[in-house]
């Protein structure tokens, strides 16, 4: 009220004519603009108030003369009167118009369809028309306005009537609250019976009764303010006898009328007195959102099984009654099924240039991926109704891949959506809820295909591998499997539109970090690309060509006012992060761009900007960032005897290095194992100690003497450092054995050689996965060489870059010799030239029958026994001149060879036997 009050009321104004309404001072009105003079008046300040809303300009609403409006007293809010039919499209003259009106700012001014304008209006004050100065191309005039008076305290019998006006207008009041009509808008009433001026309080209860045009009129030409309470309370009074025989036929007949019919009363009366007060938007009606929404759902183009479910609902929502609970749901439904886009699509980008161009702007590598977007777009463009493929980006954290979603959908000209699956739980939250729930609604997939209002976007399924399992609101898993194949699902099946919709263009990618928790059936579907990691030469190029901008911008900086070198960008890499993607790096550039920024500040506020210098110095980097928070992992390991290094794959899809420490201690032979390990590991470490056990002699551990005590008499402790992180699986058997056959023999493997491969009891070096991730964590870390299985060449040799197979030397092992080997830089620990381990163990003893030309007796001799006890005299593996020289014989023959293995025999022959002087 006293911001209106405030406003100065101009000596001339532009005047709107208005027709079967009478705008009171105080009251708010919603206008529809169509006469084409008022139309250029609300054209002007459309365009002056900059397209804005809202505006403070003053205009003079003006009523037409009671001889040009005919309204029935019964329904004064009628836009069909016989008087003004022609109103609209004919010219008026000054003399249609009544004397009085009322000044009003007009509070919101849009634009409707056809060409109008729907202004709300709001009362100031009471104006007269002395004047009109112009008529072309709207009416202005000089007028006189009239404020609201002061009240005289002294003024008794104005005292009089505003305490008589109160007092009836609280009876009216009382009788309202009798009609059962809302609360709160009593409540609104008795504040401004208690709140508002008598002035004001005489105009909001007049404009709530039911008069007639003549008497609102009245009401509007009385400036004096005893005359305009009089009839105010004149008028009440005739309304509360109204009421009360109202109340009287209406108690009559209440109880034949149902509840339902009494709600829709008073719904009535409520729109009725809303109405009255501008606070009803007639826009529409039901029948008009029936309408609509059939229109609607015959433009959205629905499939035939859609538009049957459509046109059945849409019978049953004209014959339900608004109030009705069923009511919403039905239209709701509706709703949604006019919302989906069942036929609406956007044109694919068919630039093959173009779109490597695209992917080559946003990202920097990941080549198997760009090569794969490639191919599907050429296949499209060749073939338009090829199905979208499933396509699965698998990799640690921060490489890229919800990025490069995006990226792909701007090279395809597509939409983007991106559905996180990760924590989703209830099978419903996929295939929506059915409709006999309380709050049903569509799935996620549907909902995402309403948000993106086209049937052929581009859905990023994050996290896929986070999605839950069986549980007892379903398997959300299996759900996906249907939205996943394409051979179904251009029949999706949506539980709460229960209506087959066509998921057969809409290009899936889903993203990971790891395989293992994604069920069988799921990945089996979906066509796997691996984004193992960044080396360091592509963390800076990634760093100077994305992210290093981009921190920029983001901190209100020039280009020129951040440089960081290739070397800084890589103590920044190096020193300050350790990581598979480039996240934790654009933190660590973020921070240089902070201390930049506050320089750069500084120097704005003093004036020296021309003083500013932007270059970050290798000398820089620890004074913005602090004490490098990693050092070389192995430049701080001083090499001695039972650690070795071997290489890991971590939970999160990166790779790692994995320091393996053993000791030895007095004990009975027990092996102790720790570092938070798992059953495949503790196998592994058994495994590798038998192994070491069984060739104790030959790795010169132990001699016929001490074979027997040796690992019986002490205890063996295996630990795996970062003991609070789990770690699992068959690849670190060869660093086991390699780490035990060091401790054993007393010798360093150097730190800069990282080894991993599984390992058989026979001492066969067997391939593992996740190789490119595991040398690529090498190099991130120092290594120089890498020991790995003969049969993981081609995984080196296919999936590591260039650069990295350059600083790296590789060796490729098929047994555990060819390990130690390499570990031990080449160095021969063990003393035979043919490991044993080569023959066939499990075979009964072999016994040669030998006959000497010296002896007339013939002896049998324990072969294996007496090749493992020479072995270790002699440094080599016997022959049988060797072997039977320790029984005198100066010439003997061998009878015959007696065992069960024939390839044991033809090595015993060929190795042994075959080479003996004066053997027949």
């Amino acid at each position: 009220m006293d911001n209106k009050t405030n406003l100065k009321i101009p000596s001339k104004i532009p005047i709107v004519p208005i027709k079967n309404k009478v705008l009171l001072p105080g009251l708010v009105l919603r206008l529809q603009i169509g006469r084409k003079d008022t139309v250029q008046l609300m054209q002007q300040f459309y365009r002056s108030s900059d397209n804005s809303r809202e505006s403070n300009y003053i205009v003079g609403c003006v009523p037409f003369q009671p001889s040009l409006i005919s309204i029935p007293t019964n329904d004064i809010n009628s836009t069909k009167k016989p008087g003004a039919e022609n109103l609209l499209n004919q010219p008026i003259t000054p003399s249609d118009l009544h004397q009085f009106g009322c000044a009003a700012r007009i509070v919101r001014l849009e634009k409707v369809v056809g060409g109008g304008f729907m202004a709300i209006v709001e009362g100031v004050a009471r104006m007269r028309i002395d004047r009109y100065v112009t008529l072309r191309p709207f009416f202005e005039a000089e007028v006189t306005a009239f404020p609201e008076p002061v009240l005289l305290k002294d003024d008794q019998e104005l005292q009089d009537l505003i305490i008589s006006l109160k007092s009836t207008a609280r009876e009216l009041l009382a009788m309202l609250q009798d009609l059962k009509i809302p609360t709160p808008l009593l409540a609104e009433l008795q504040k401004y019976i208690d709140g508002v001026s008598a002035g004001s309080l005489a105009d909001l209860l007049v404009s709530t009764l039911e008069t007639t045009y003549e008497e609102k009129l009245e009401i509007l030409d009385a400036i004096n303010l005893k005359t305009r309470i009089s009839r105010a309370i004149d008028l009440l009074t005739r309304q509360i006898h109204v009421l009360k025989i109202s109340q009287k036929i209406h108690s009559t007949v209440e109880g034949k009328l149902s509840k339902k019919q009494r709600e829709f009363y008073l719904r009535q009366q409520l729109a009725a007195i809303k109405d009255e007060l501008g606070e009803r938007d007639e826009s529409s009606t039901e029948d008009d959102d029936v309408a609509d929404l059939s229109k609607r759902l015959q433009e959205a183009g629905l499939s035939p099984e859609a538009q049957k479910a459509a046109q059945r609902e849409l019978k049953r929502l004209k014959r339900m009654h608004p109030t009705q609970a069923e009511y919403q749901v039905v239209r709701t439904y509706l709703e949604w099924l006019s919302e989906i886009p069942w036929s609406k699509t956007t044109s694919d980008i068919l630039d093959i240039e173009k779109a490597r161009q695209q992917l080559e702007d946003d990202h920097y590598g990941l080549e198997p991926v760009k090569k794969r977007v490639l191919e599907y777009l050429a296949v499209l463009k060749l073939k338009e109704d090829m199905k979208g493929p499933i396509l699965c980006l698998l990799g640690p954290p921060g490489v890229g891949k919800t990025s490069l979603g995006k990226s792909i959908a701007n090279a395809l000209g597509r939409k983007f959506y991106r559905l996180s699956l990760g924590g989703v739980r209830d099978e419903a939250e996929i295939r929506g809820h059915r409709r006999t729930y309380i709050g049903a609604m569509p799935g996620l997939i549907a909902q995402g295909l309403k948000r993106v209002g086209v049937n052929n976007p581009v859905f990023l399924l994050d996290e896929i591998d986070k999605v839950g399992n069986l549980s007892n609101h379903g398997d959300p898993s299996a759900a996906l499997l249907e939205v996943l194949d394409p051979e179904q699902n251009n029949t999706f099946t949506d539980h709460y539109l229960n209506v087959p919709l066509d998921l057969s263009k809409v290009l899936f990618i889903a993203t990971a970090n790891q395989a293992d928790t994604i069920s069988a059936p799921l990945l089996d579907r979906m066509e796997l690309i691996s984004l193992p990691g960044y080396t360091f030469d592509e963390k800076i190029q990634i760093a100077q060509r994305h992210l290093l901008p981009k921190q920029i911008a983001s901190h209100g900086l020039a280009p020129g006012h951040v440089k960081i070198s290739d070397e800084v960008m890589l103590k920044i890499a190096t020193g300050y992060t350790r990581e598979a993607g480039v996240r934790n790096l654009e933190r660590e550039i973020a921070g240089v761009c902070r201390a930049k920024a506050v320089k750069f500040a500084d120097a704005k506020e003093k004036g020296t900007i021309n003083e500013y210098q932007g270059e970050i110095k290798f000398n820089d980097v620890e004074d913005i960032l602090g004490v490098e928070k990693y050092d070389d992992e192995v430049a701080e390991r001083t090499a001695r005897p039972g650690v070795v290094t071997g290489l890991a794959w971590t939970s999160s899809g990166s790779g790692g290095i994995l320091f393996i420490e053993v000791t030895q201690m007095s004990g009975k032979g027990a092996l102790q194992l720790t570092g938070k390990l798992g059953a495949v590991i503790k196998e592994s470490a058994h495994i590798g100690l038998s192994w070491v056990r069984s060739h104790a002699y030959q790795l010169g551990i132990t001699t016929a003497t001490t074979e027997n005590t040796f690992f019986s008499e002490r205890d063996v402790h295996i630990h795996f450092p970062a003991g609070a992180v789990a770690k699992d699986g068959p690849s670190a058997g060869v660093a086991l054995i390699t780490a035990l056959v060091s401790l054993f023999i007393h010798k360093n493997v150097a730190p800069t050689t990282a080894m991993t491969g599984e390992i058989t009891l026979r001492g066969q070096v067997l391939p593992v996965g996740g190789i490119k991730e595991k040398v690529i964590a090498a190099h991130r870390a120092g290594i120089k060489k890498v020991i790995l299985p003969k049969r993981n060449r081609k995984d080196v040799e296919g999936d590591v870059p260039e650069r990295i197979r350059n600083d790296i030397q590789f060796v490729y092992a098929q047994n555990m010799f060819d390990v130690l080997a390499a570990a031990f830089e080449g160095e021969q620990i063990w003393n035979v030239t043919h490991p044993i381990v080569e023959v066939e163990t499990k075979c009964k003893p072999v016994m040669l029958v030998v006959k000497s030309s010296s002896s007339r007796h013939t002896i049998r001799v324990d072969f294996l026994a007496y090749c493992d006890q020479l072995a270790a005299e002699i440094g080599c593996l016997p022959t049988a001149k060797n072997m039977f020289s320790r029984y005198g014989f100066k010439g003997f023959k061998i009878l015959f060879i007696w065992c069960s293995h024939p390839d044991l025999v033809s090595f015993i022959w060929t190795t042994c036997v075959g080479g003996c002087n004066g053997m027949d």
